[in-house]
């Protein structure tokens, strides 16, 4: 049969060009879809296939969803917990989701241990402190406080200025060992010639079995290997140390040392009802030997009326023993006479209660309370002094007790001749106790002075010292007119001249001495 040839049209290459261009622009669509749902690849696919093929991305919603589950589950809590169990979930993804949660608190929780696990091994000392810190809380904590006083107190170098280690210099040649001679070698040396005697075992001459034993053990421990090696840490020197201590303890050389003094400790430093604060006041201002202005001034005072009361009994015992001797009498007598005096003013004039020592807070002598504190002393006092008389009474002789005591010796021509300067020492200690009163506490108070009290206690003191005035007075030698230096006697022109008199008095100067020069220019000046 014969073949039929159709005959094609002849098409030009610009036209077969032209044609080529439209066709590569307009392409046909076609839809896609996520799985070939043609009937041979849904033939065609096995399972080993699709185990075989590699996972399909997942797409932009799928992941913002799976995203958004998770946010919701670590940071809504209980609420999104219940929103994902009631959005119907598989229970497979629901584990997965909660395993993504725990993951992440576990993380969160180690954050500094996990960086310092991941950080690369490459990475410098800034970057490992900053991943391992600890993330800001908002407060500073206390070992960067102290690290930046620290920086900021003591400033660290700039690197150029710090100094670099320099690995010190070893001298690796081989040296020899210094060489000493006869003389240093024989005074380094030990004479351990003595240790070995009596040692032998069959000639034993010179220690005992126990002796030699100790000796033995000593050797022995002294040349064995390591045996005398020393300790190189401060517990090794420490425990050496008082295994040392505890021998001498056994062998009793502690027993005669001389023990020291025992440290004196104030008994008010653990007062607690004294304020620390005070207690350290006190005792600064004792170390430096200040004192207030009050106890200066309590000082003067006292040492005022200790002068002004000495000088008052010392004359009244001297005007006293006079104007009883001159009664007249033997020495017995007049003795007695004063000895009478005295009973009488121990029975009229007690010695009372010293007032003046009561703190008062009143600047007034005659004050209420003052006059009070002093009838009650004059009461106790005088019954006190009314039992010892009567016991005194009854142990003196009989004629002694039945005879009648005077009236308390008294003068009034010398109270007169005195009462000027008394009066004026007595407004001079109230003056002085006045200044003293007003910088004193009202605890250290102290009342005025009165002179019918001052008086009183003079009288009461000095009683019972007028007989033995009156002895001593009556005893002593007589005192020559003219006393001479030598031991015999000498005259008035002996007393005038150099030997007999005293001791020349010499001016030292250090002005030039007056010669004969000075004394021409004095004469024609």
């Amino acid at each position: 049969m014969a073949t039929r040839l159709t005959r094609m049209p002849s098409v030009c290459g610009r036209c077969l060009r032209s044609n080529g261009r439209i066709e590569a622009r307009t392409r046909p669509t076609q839809r896609l879809y996520s799985s070939d749902r043609s009937p041979e690849a849904a033939e065609g696919s096995t399972p080993e296939q699709n185990k075989d093929a590699p996972p399909k991305e997942k797409g932009a919603m799928s992941r913002r969803l799976e995203e958004a589950t998770e946010e919701a589950l670590l940071t809504g809590g209980r609420a999104g917990r219940r929103a994902v169990e009631d959005a119907g979930f598989s229970e497979e993804l629901k584990e997965k989701l909660l395993d993504k949660v725990q993951t992440a608190k576990f993380r969160s929780q180690y954050a500094a241990a996990f960086a310092e696990a991941d950080m690369p091994a490459a990475a410098g000392e800034g970057t490992r402190t900053i991943a391992t810190a600890q993330p800001w809380t908002g407060e500073e904590s206390q070992s960067d406080t102290v690290l930046r006083m620290l920086n900021d107190a003591k400033k660290p170098l700039k690197p150029e200025m710090r100094g670099q280690f320099q690995i010190p210099p070893v001298d690796m040649r081989i040296r020899r060992e210094p060489k000493l001679n006869a003389g240093q070698r024989a005074a380094n040396a030990r004479d351990r010639a003595s240790t070995y005697t009596g040692m032998g075992m069959k000639n034993q001459t010179g220690l005992s079995d126990e002796e030699r034993e100790a000796m033995r053990k000593e050797l022995r421990d002294r040349f064995t290997p390591a045996a005398r090696a020393l300790p190189n840490t401060l517990s090794g020197l420490a425990s050496l140390a008082n295994e040392r201590i505890e021998d001498a303890i056994a062998r009793g050389q502690f027993k005669n040392i001389p023990r020291g003094k025992g440290v004196e400790r104030d008994a008010r430093a653990d007062n607690p009802f004294i304020d620390t604060t005070e207690y350290i006041m006190n005792k600064m201002i004792q170390r430096q030997e200040i004192v207030p202005p009050w106890i200066e001034k309590q000082q003067d005072l006292a040492k005022a009326a200790g002068a002004f009361r000495a000088r008052l009994r010392f004359d009244w015992k001297r005007h006293a023993a006079r104007m009883i001797a001159s009664r007249g009498g033997s020495l017995q007598e007049q003795m007695q006479r004063a000895e009478d005096y005295a009973r009488s003013e121990e029975l009229h004039n007690p010695r009372k209660r010293n007032v003046e020592s009561i703190s008062v807070p009143t600047n007034s002598t005659d004050d209420i309370v003052m006059v009070k504190m002093r009838q009650q002393a004059a009461e106790d006092a005088d019954v006190r002094q009314q039992a010892a008389a009567a016991a005194a009474a009854a142990a003196k002789a009989p004629d002694d007790a039945s005879r009648p005591l005077p009236l308390p010796f008294r003068d009034a021509e010398w109270l007169a001749a005195e009462r000027s300067y008394m009066t004026l020492a007595v407004e001079n200690l109230n003056n002085i106790t006045r200044s003293y009163n007003l910088m004193a506490p009202d605890l250290a108070k102290k009342p005025y002075f009165s002179l019918e009290r001052e008086l009183a206690a003079c009288y009461a003191d000095v009683a019972p010292l007028v007989a033995d005035a009156i002895k001593e007075r009556a005893t002593r030698p007589a005192k020559p007119l003219f006393d001479s230096t030598g031991t015999g006697s000498a005259g008035i022109f002996d007393r005038l001249g150099s030997k007999g008199g005293k001791t020349a008095r010499i001016h030292d100067s250090r002005a030039p001495h007056y010669g004969l020069k000075e004394m021409w220019r004095d004469l024609w000046s």
